[in-house]
């Protein structure tokens, strides 16, 4: 029986970090299914997903979990099936002068709706004209059943406009 695994990683960023999992989860007859990875400041951090056979998941989390002596931590937790059904999608994008509380303006009022956020990207950078810091966030959504899409929209348009922020939010089909 195969058994399919998630796990997190992370530790100083430096050359061979990627290869280093990936050949322990090969060694231990794994398949790489997918993965998000990547380096923040000095960090690098990743998030993936392996299917391996389940008598030697246990070797696995043990090699995983030795690599903590070269600086890295490797959490590890089996992957729970997917809910049955689809939910909807939407896509948000958002622009606009760098300030604390974006995030948690935005990501409260797709709490209160019962949206959940699949993935988010954010990043900082300069304005081209002014130089001003600007924030950008891209997020996909899983919309429930009850979600007015409309409703989520024009919510989200207020807090936008309060934060001073652009934000566009349009459903996406999966």
């Amino acid at each position: 029986m195969q058994v399919p695994l998630v796990m997190t990683v992370i530790g100083r960023d430096r050359p061979g970090l990627v290869e280093l999992v990936a050949r322990l989860v090969a060694d231990h007859g794994g398949n790489w299914l997918e993965s998000h990875m990547c380096r923040l400041g000095g960090e690098f951090a990743g998030i993936l997903r392996v299917i391996l056979p389940s008598d030697r998941e246990p070797a696995l989390v043990a090699a995983l979990q030795a690599l903590s002596g070269q600086g890295l931590t490797v959490v590890t937790r089996r992957d729970s099936p997917a809910a049955t059904g689809t939910p909807a999608a939407a896509l948000i994008e958002l622009v606009g002068q760098d300030r604390p509380g974006i995030v948690r303006e935005i990501s409260a009022a797709l709490a209160r709706q019962g949206v959940n956020v699949e993935e988010l990207v954010t990043e900082c950078s300069s304005a081209p004209m002014s130089g001003e810091t600007l924030f950008k966030a891209r997020a996909t959504l899983g919309l429930p059943a009850s979600c007015d899409l409309a409703a989520l929209r024009a919510g989200l348009e207020k807090i936008a406009a309060d934060l001073l922020v652009d934000i566009s939010i349009e459903p996406v089909t999966k």
